[in-house]
């Protein structure tokens, strides 16, 4: 078993694990990025969502061998990732109840935002609703959304 090598919030990190660990035991356990949750560990509901590129993965369906020479961001990271102005929004319209879920919705909202997508009710619910809010926030959600798509109108 060979190391194998993945950025982490910028950084490289080589981590010597089995390779079908899912990455979010490495990031949990190894790295110690303890802000991307476990909730089903069958990829349903979202609670371990990371950021790989522009794409939102569910780090529990994610071997640590797949991960191999990707670039990974967390919740830790979010904000000097270009997420502030969600995790803003988050406050904001009061979006997080129980806060399990929102660590992969935060995720999920800032690849949202910066998509070209417009933060429509339809787009948001199909990029947001896959995720499984055990407290039904997502009506707060969707504002915190509209937040956000009112921000960017300003700054275009």
């Amino acid at each position: 078993m060979a190391p194998v090598r993945l950025t982490v919030n910028g950084v490289a990190r080589d981590v010597d694990v089995a390779p079908d660990m899912p990455l979010l035991w490495v990031l949990r356990d190894v790295l110690q990025l303890t802000g991307t949750k476990y909730g089903c560990g069958a990829g349903f509901c979202g609670a371990c969502a990371v950021r790989m590129g522009d794409r939102v993965v569910r780090s529990c369906q994610l071997s640590i061998a797949e991960a191999a020479g990707k670039s990974f961001v967390t919740i830790e990271h979010l904000a000097a990732a270009g997420g502030a102005s969600v995790q803003k929004a988050w406050i904001e319209a009061d979006a997080a109840h129980c806060g399990y879920c929102q660590a992969g919705l935060l995720i999920a909202a800032s690849v949202l935002a910066e998509s070209k997508s417009p933060l429509d009710d339809d787009a948001i619910d199909a990029a947001l609703g896959v995720h499984l809010c055990r407290c039904g926030s997502y009506p707060r959600v969707r504002l915190a959304m509209k937040l956000v798509a009112a921000g960017l109108k300003k700054k275009g």
